[in-house]
């Protein structure tokens, strides 16, 4: 006699990972000083960040890439937890 094929078990699946809601793990970022004179490097890091204008407050998440930016610029930045 030839058996039945098993059904196969499905695994259980993981919940997906989704943000953190309201600010949780946010920083606010703010350009304090201007970037002329500075070098064409931490230009850039600013412009990675999103910040273009002097005072201006862009919201990004804590995490290591966006702390190691802070970390190159930090001289030109107020950074805040909200």
């Amino acid at each position: 006699m030839a058996k039945a094929p098993a059904s196969p078990k499905a695994a259980p699946k993981a919940a997906p990972k989704t943000a953190p809601k309201g600010s949780a793990g946010q920083l606010a970022i703010t350009l304090k000083r201007s970037p002329i004179g500075t070098s064409y490097r931490h230009r850039l890091v600013l412009q990675g960040l999103g910040l273009r204008r002097i005072r201006q407050t862009v919201m990004r998440p804590d995490t290591p890439q966006v702390q190691g930016m802070i970390a190159k610029v930090n001289y030109l930045l107020d950074v805040r937890t909200p």
